[in-house]
C-alpha cells in the first residue's frame, strides 16, 4: 500500500490536470461557439448555391467546363484536413488513416503522381514521416479558414485540374453533425458529378426547381460557367470551416471525459487516503494500548 504522503502527492497532482482540463474544456467550447456560428451561417448559402446551380442543371443543357471532364486517373490530388495542435481525442488519427487508405489505393499510379495537399500541422506530419511530398503547408486555413485562402487554394486545385496535371481531386475531412459526433468525409471534389448534383437536389421543395424564378442574363450557359468556379470555392471552404468545427467539437468532449476521469481518480484516492490514514491512527492506537498494558 502506498503512503499517505505518496498518495497525497499524487492527489495534487491529479488536481492541477484538472485544472489544465478544465480550462482547456472552456477554451474549446468557446471556440466552439463560434465555429458553430460559422458553419450555421456557411452551410445554407452553400446549399443554397448548389441548388441553384442543380436547377440550372435540370434544363439538360449542354455544359461546357473543363471541371465537369471526367478522364482516366493517371494522377489525383488529395486535401485533408486536420488540426494544428493535439488533445481532440481521434480526430487527426482518423484523417491520417483515411488519407493512408487513400494513397494506398492510387499506389499503383505511382508516389510521384499522388499530390497530397495537407491543411493542417498533425497531417502535415505525418505526410513527412511516410515520406510522400506534401504540396504546401497551410496551416492557417485549419486554424482560422478564410475565404480568400480557401480561394486561393481552389483556384489553384481548378488550374491544375484544368491543365490536365491531375485527373481527380479528393477531399477527407470531418463533417459536424453535433458536439459528439463529428463523421469522416471522403468525397470527390474534381470533377464535378453534374448528375448526383442534381440527385441531391431533387426532394427540394417544388417552388425551389423553377427557373421561372430567375432572371439571367446575358445567357444561363454563361452564368453555369461562372456559378460552377464559385461553387468550387465555396465548396472547400465549407469543408475547411466544417472541420475546424469538428476539431474544437472533438477537444471539448475530449477534455470533458479527461476531466470526468481526473474527478474520479481523485475521489478514488481521496478514499484510498482515509483508509490508510485511518489504518494508520488505528495502528497508532494498537500499540499505544497493548504498551499501556505491559
Amino acid at each position: 500500500m502506498a503512503s499517505l504522503k505518496e498518495v497525497k502527492t499524487r492527489i495534487n497532482s491529479v488536481k492541477k490536470t484538472l485544472k489544465i482540463t478544465s480550462a482547456m474544456k472552456m477554451v474549446a467550447s468557446a471556440k466552439l461557439h463560434r465555429a458553430q456560428v460559422a458553419v450555421g451561417n456557411m452551410l445554407p448559402y452553400q446549399r443554397r448555391l448548389n441548388r441553384i446551380l442543380a436547377n440550372f442543371l435540370n434544363a439538360e443543357l449542354s455544359i461546357e467546363s473543363p471541371y465537369v471532364d471526367h478522364r482516366e486517373v493517371k494522377r489525383v490530388a488529395l486535401v485533408a484536413f486536420s488540426s494544428n495542435s493535439s488533445l481532440c481525442g481521434a480526430f487527426n488519427a482518423n484523417v491520417i488513416k483515411s488519407l493512408l487508405q487513400a494513397v494506398a489505393e492510387y499506389r499503383k499510379l505511382g508516389q510521384d503522381n499522388v499530390l497530397i495537399f495537407p491543411i493542417g500541422k498533425k497531417v502535415g506530419d505525418a505526410v513527412k514521416r511516410t515520406g510522400l511530398q506534401a504540396q504546401g503547408a497551410f496551416l492557417s486555413l485549419s486554424d482560422k479558414p478564410t475565404y480568400q485562402e480557401a480561394d486561393a487554394l481552389a483556384q489553384r486545385l481548378m488550374g491544375m485540374y484544368a491543365a490536365g496535371e491531375v485527373d481527380r481531386v479528393e477531399l477527407i475531412y470531418h463533417h459536424f453533425k453535433s458536439v459528439g459526433v463529428q463523421s469522416l468525409v471522403r468525397e470527390t471534389y474534381l470533377p464535378i458529378d453534374l448528375e448526383q448534383l442534381v440527385a441531391e437536389n431533387k426532394n427540394d421543395k417544388p417552388e425551389s426547381n423553377r427557373l421561372n424564378d430567375y432572371i439571367i442574363e446575358p445567357s444561363l450557359e454563361y452564368l453555369i460557367t461562372r456559378l460552377i468556379p464559385m461553387a468550387l470555392s465555396q465548396k472547400l471552404y465549407t469543408a475547411s470551416v466544417d472541420s475546424n468545427a469538428s476539431e474544437h467539437a472533438a477537444r471539448t468532449l475530449a477534455m470533458q471525459i479527461a476531466t470526468d476521469n481526473a474527478n474520479d481518480l481523485i475521489q478514488d484516492l481521496t478514499m484510498e487516503y482515509n483508509r490508510s490514514r485511518q489504518q494508520a491512527i488505528t495502528n497508532e492506537l494498537l500499540d499505544i494500548v497493548g504498551g499501556s498494558m505491559k
